[in-house]
């Protein structure tokens, strides 16, 4: 296949789906890792896309959110391996705050199983997943329904800031920079989850290999405010050092 066929089919991908993975677009197209990476970069250079760690993005997407569905798609593995990890650290008779991510939705599938559990959440889909079962207290901050099916606004942001309080929180972001911190790229979802960290007392990050490196407009905490971060990711040097400076204790799924 010719350069300008792969990159062709690269922009139809990244189309359909939001989001393309250099991983999959080599098994895809037949071709190396290394000869994908050199055609994103090429893509990128016409302001096609952009690049992001291990994958690409549309240039577009720094001004609205993937669309619950399509994060849904995207390293699904992954998230569900860092969902069954953070539930370990949830036990019975704790409440805890659950933001309105896909990590944090397989979290709900297996909360489900658990006892005397209290979850807060600005997720519907966490909501539909928990409601109705013995022994799980769900409870739905009110607010706007977004596009990502999660309840948001000034409404949502003081029934949290008012009423709600948790031993435990559990979030994902956009991204994690080494300079910048935890980012996020959407205004309302950041506003909930930093509500949500300052009325929990332990911070779990949830943040899947895509995320390293990622930029988001919006800084949503510092790395000195959570004390855990649950990864696939294998972490360089720099940021390694970053964690153990701020005292975050990185745990691998």
């Amino acid at each position: 296949m010719l350069a300008l066929e792969r990159q062709k089919k690269i922009l139809e991908l990244l189309s359909i789906e939001g989001a393309v993975m250099v991983s999959r677009l080599s098994a895809e197209l037949g071709v190396t890792d290394e000869t994908v990476r050199r055609d994103l970069e090429k893509l990128e250079a016409k302001e096609m896309l952009r690049r992001t760690h291990g994958g690409a993005l549309p240039m577009d997407e720094g001004s609205y959110e993937l669309s619950l569905e399509k994060r849904k798609g995207l390293n699904v593995e992954a998230k569900q391996a860092i969902a069954h990890k953070a539930v370990q650290f949830i036990a019975s008779g704790d409440s805890v705050f659950l933001d309105a991510s896909t990590t944090t939705f397989y979290m709900a599938k297996e909360i489900k199983n658990m006892k005397n559990v209290t979850v807060i959440t600005n997720s519907l889909r966490v909501i539909n997943e928990l409601a109705g079962v013995e022994g799980i207290k769900a409870i739905a901050v009110g607010g706007v329904v977004s596009n990502n099916q999660s309840l948001v606004g000034a409404t949502a942001e003081n029934y949290i800031t008012e009423n709600y309080f948790a031993d435990k929180m559990f979030f994902s972001s956009k991204g994690i920079g080494n300079a910048t911190g935890i980012l996020e790229g959407n205004e309302q979802e950041c506003y909930i989850k930093q509500r949500m960290i300052a009325n929990s007392r332990i911070h779990y990050y949830l943040c899947d290999k895509s995320k390293v490196g990622r930029v988001g407009y919006m800084k949503l905490t510092a790395f000195d405010n959570i004390e855990y971060l649950i990864t696939d990711a294998q972490f360089d040097e720099e940021l390694s050092g970053i964690m153990a400076e701020n005292s975050v204790e990185v745990i691998q799924a």
